[in-house]
């Protein structure tokens, strides 16, 4: 009996279990961490709805990130407007008692305040006739205009949010930004940098290179994108991020909430795979988009439930994750009973620091 003799085939060391169509499908819950499969899945996703080229001058922000920056901005907002109401409704509660005598003679000044203010108008009606405002300011016009103003202001629900930290650009043309865009974002073509009088608006040119401002530029996959934010960091933005992904990332992860209109087909799905869709479901009416500033609140619940699930996905079964679903859902119980009384303080402690 040699001993070089081998225990066993070498063969049986090469032979793999055959796969069946049936269960391809079917992948594990248990997370293991760090995987040759993941990594190799994680490079698909990029070839598939990234473009990243060695000589990017400009940043990319994710898309995930930015939907946590719009929760927060919107967040931030709700509350500071909160104890702006409130601090409106004091005076009004404290106010002072003032005595019969007091106010007999503030009547008496105001009649006599008016009444020269009647005799001024009439000595001086000829003449503002025929020279309106030259060296003197008209103060009911004033005061018209004043009033005329805050009634045809907008609401707050269409006004941006205050001291918004982003601006959000769309580089497309202007049809497509008619049919679908991202809520709050402004139509930027990529056709205005190429002018040499006046290529930026007045928006621009004020969040560019503000402390505490980012200006970000997006598109449907990062073609046109890609273009305008090296133009722009070549001209000297250096707060200029682009959307990684575009409008392509945000309809595989936040599908709805996040952009008013339809989304192009090109952003749904892939061609192949849109053929069989084509053929199995009727084609929805497209919808044109909704010029809007502010995210509702239905809007701002299905992204944060959007968000959690792309963190932490529901179908994990490991400890971690379970671990930290539990430990979220408790925290946010505990969060919205002391959102009642902490409101304020956040809201001055938030407002108080610059936004990154």
């Amino acid at each position: 009996m040699s001993l070089n003799r081998g225990i066993g085939s070498a063969k049986y060391m090469k032979k793999r279990i055959p796969k069946n169509a049936k269960y391809e499908h079917v992948k594990t819950k248990l997370d293991t961490g760090c995987s040759l499969t993941k990594y190799m899945e994680r490079l698909e996703e990029i070839k598939k709805n990234y473009r990243y080229r060695k000589d990017e001058i400009f940043k990319r922000l994710k898309v995930t990130t930015f939907a946590q920056l719009i929760l927060q901005v919107a967040s931030v907002s709700d509350l500071n407007e909160s104890e702006h109401d409130s601090e409106s409704q004091h005076p009004e509660d404290g106010l002072s008692v003032v005595s019969d005598a007091d106010l007999d003679c503030l009547s008496e000044h105001s009649q006599e305040a008016g009444e020269c203010r009647e005799i001024c108008y009439t000595a001086r009606s000829t003449l503002l006739s025929v020279i309106s405002g030259v060296g003197e300011l008209n103060l009911d016009r004033s005061n018209q205009k004043m009033v005329n103003e805050v009634v045809s202001s907008p609401e707050p629900a269409d006004r941006p949010y205050p001291d918004c930290p982003y601006l959000l650009l769309d580089v497309r043309d202007r049809e497509q930004y008619d049919r679908c865009h991202i809520i709050s974002a402004h139509s930027f073509p990529i056709a205005t940098l190429s002018r040499t009088m006046n290529p930026y608006t007045k928006e621009v040119l004020q969040y560019k290179n503000s402390p505490g401002k980012i200006i970000i530029v997006y598109d449907e996959d990062e073609r046109v994108a890609s273009q305008a934010a090296t133009t722009m960091c070549e001209r000297g933005f250096e707060n200029l991020f682009m959307l990684c992904g575009g409008l392509k990332v945000i309809a595989q992860k936040f599908p709805s909430g996040l952009t008013t209109g339809s989304l192009p087909t090109s952003c749904l799905s892939s061609p192949s795979s849109s053929k069989e869709k084509k053929s199995s479901a009727p084609q929805r009416p497209a919808q044109a988009a909704e010029k809007r500033w502010r995210f509702t609140s239905d809007e701002l619940s299905k992204i944060q439930d959007q968000l959690e699930e792309i963190l932490i996905p529901s179908n994990s079964n490991s400890r971690m994750s379970s671990r930290m679903s539990t430990s979220s859902s408790q925290s946010k119980g505990s969060s919205r009973q002391s959102s009642s009384t902490c409101g304020r303080d956040s809201a001055r402690v938030q407002s108080s620091r610059p936004w990154k």
